[in-house]
């Protein structure tokens, strides 16, 4: 069953890479595996996935510490609290949701602990929802300056959570704004910032996010199926 969604979710990235004269390869998906049991987690990489994306620090460990000799690439993509900074440190290659210099400078206590250089992706709260986690667009460039000082993360690129609408095209302006604002940060040439990675684009919309430069797409009803709510 994961198969053959993976196959359909694979198709459908490189036909909207294709359409907007971008290379498949350009894109990685991430696979959204909060809420499912380890059994489904190998399914999906044996199936052919790469990257899983957690939302829930404890959940993400207990998951890790089962699978960590699979050959995965394992993203942080849910809210991230301070105090749960030191675990997610050892476990995730990638964090997509710093937005903050406090929680930035966590990390980074935390990374040099374990001697890492943590990658991360700034969340922009590009929308401005109150409900929504996330830097606003025009502090971001600010708070990435402070950051690119810290010795033991270094900023790969920005993520974002447009608003919900069931039309995809309405997605687009904020897929676009928040192009827009990585190409203005990259022209800065900051040391230890490299502005290479989009994560934005789910499965309802990630079609239009691709044509609007994202790198990552994070996926999980269309490949997983329905989960539980019990989050």
């Amino acid at each position: 069953m994961i198969t053959d969604r993976l196959k359909k979710i694979e198709e459908r990235i490189k036909l909207a890479a294709e359409a907007c004269g971008r290379r498949p390869e350009e894109i990685r998906l991430v696979a959204v595996s909060k809420t499912m049991p380890k059994e489904k987690l190998v399914e999906a990489v044996e199936a052919g996935v790469e990257t899983l994306g957690e939302n829930y620090v404890q959940e993400a460990r207990e998951k890790f510490n089962d699978l960590y000799t699979m050959p995965v690439s394992w993203h942080f993509i849910g809210h991230l609290q301070r105090n749960k900074a030191k675990y997610v440190v050892k476990i995730f290659d990638l964090i997509h949701s710093v937005d903050s210099l406090k929680l930035a400078r966590e990390i980074n206590k935390q990374a040099q602990k374990i001697n890492k250089i943590q990658d991360i992706l700034i969340q922009v709260n590009i929308s401005e929802e109150s409900t929504k986690s996330g830097a606003r667009a025009e502090q971001t460039l600010e708070i990435i300056r402070e950051i690119s000082r810290l010795e033991n993360v270094a900023i790969k690129g920005l993520m974002t959570m447009p608003p919900f609408f069931n039309a995809p095209e309405r997605v687009r302006p904020f897929f676009k704004a928040l192009r827009e604002l990585r190409d203005r940060i990259k022209k800065k040439n900051m040391p230890n910032v490299s502005m290479d990675e989009l994560s934005m684009g789910m499965t309802g919309d990630f079609d239009v996010a691709i044509q609007e430069g994202a790198t990552l797409v994070r996926i999980g009803t269309a490949i997983f199926g329905k989960r539980n709510s019990a989050h």
